[in-house]
């Protein structure tokens, strides 16, 4: 498994697609943050639903891609 976006910008990300607002966790509908790529497919979390369900996926995660970082972020 990797971490995707650990220390660097959004916009500095090559290969994988940013999440948007569009995007919506699977748990309860909020703005998705992180984008799990699993082998059966993709699962889209909100900040908060993601760090619950991290360790339960870390191990059969093909992928991890956490964006949440760009809510701390000051505009």
């Amino acid at each position: 498994m990797t971490q995707t976006v650990q220390d660097l910008p959004v916009d500095e990300l090559s290969n994988n697609h940013q999440l948007t607002a569009a995007d919506r966790c699977d748990s309860c509908g909020a703005q998705a943050y992180i984008r799990a790529t699993m082998a059966s497919g993709e699962l889209l979390f909100c900040a908060h639903h993601g760090a619950e369900f991290k360790d339960k996926l870390a191990a059969t995660a093909l992928e991890w891609h956490d964006e949440s970082s760009r809510l701390h972020e000051s505009k």
